[in-house]
């Protein structure tokens, strides 16, 4: 093996960079699919308290609100933004 010139250098140098943003962008992308799931979880769990509290109300309650029975899904999910 040769001395390093600064050529080489350069090279293992580039190389080096090159495979540091690619570790770098792989953990960006796991931590961005980690907040997706996160994200996806939290909303449903809103809408799932959403849709209990709703329910637990009276029908008069529901009424008050403009909100029919039937209509307590679709009212939590569009209040999560699904």
């Amino acid at each position: 093996m040769g001395a390093v010139t600064p050529s080489r250098r350069n090279i293992y140098s580039r190389h080096e960079i090159e495979a540091g943003a690619r570790k770098a962008a792989d953990h960006l992308e796991k931590k961005r699919q980690t907040m997706n799931i996160a994200r996806s979880f939290n909303n449903w769990r809103k809408y799932r308290e959403t849709v209990s509290e709703l329910g637990r109300m009276t029908d008069r309650e529901l009424n008050d609100l403009g909100i029919g029975r039937a209509d307590i899904r679709r009212v939590a999910r569009t209040a999560v933004g699904f």
